[in-house]
């Protein structure tokens, strides 16, 4: 797609509703919006996958060799790789705040009801299996 126009990430973002729908797969841009009313899925599906790269979920679906055909119709240009957003990830807590217990002044209650439910839990249920045989008989 040489000399495609390039879009950025907040740009092709701005394009998100019915009437105005792109969306990012595999780095180009698409503008969905004359088939939203055809899409098998919907356009609720479409307008889930704005504002964010759609690849995944394209890919997820499993589209057929002739809806991937079907695309490059609607194919406007490339998104600028550079104004993606990293993903998201996890960040671990450290070792340290998992080494230290807690010894403020809730540290006494929340040890006491770690122990306290499960010896409730298991009078209760001593309770009604001996309330259910003297009730039996």
């Amino acid at each position: 797609m040489a000399g495609a126009k390039v879009y950025s990430f907040q740009e092709v973002g701005k394009h998100n509703d019915r009437k105005d729908c792109w969306l990012i797969i595999a780095g180009k841009v698409y503008d969905v919006t004359p088939f939203m009313e055809e899409h098998p899925g919907g356009d609720e599906v479409l307008l889930a996958c704005t504002g964010k790269d759609a690849t995944a979920d394209y890919v997820d679906i499993g589209h057929s060799e002739s809806a991937k055909e079907l695309m490059a119709q609607y194919c406007i240009g490339e998104v600028d790789a550079a104004t993606v957003p990293a993903k998201l990830t996890y960040t671990y807590p450290s070792d340290a705040s998992l080494e230290k217990p807690s010894t403020g002044s809730g540290a006494w209650a929340t040890t006491l009801l770690q122990v306290a439910a499960p010896l409730l839990l298991l009078a209760l249920a001593l309770g009604v299996q001996t309330y259910g045989k003297v009730k039996a008989e």
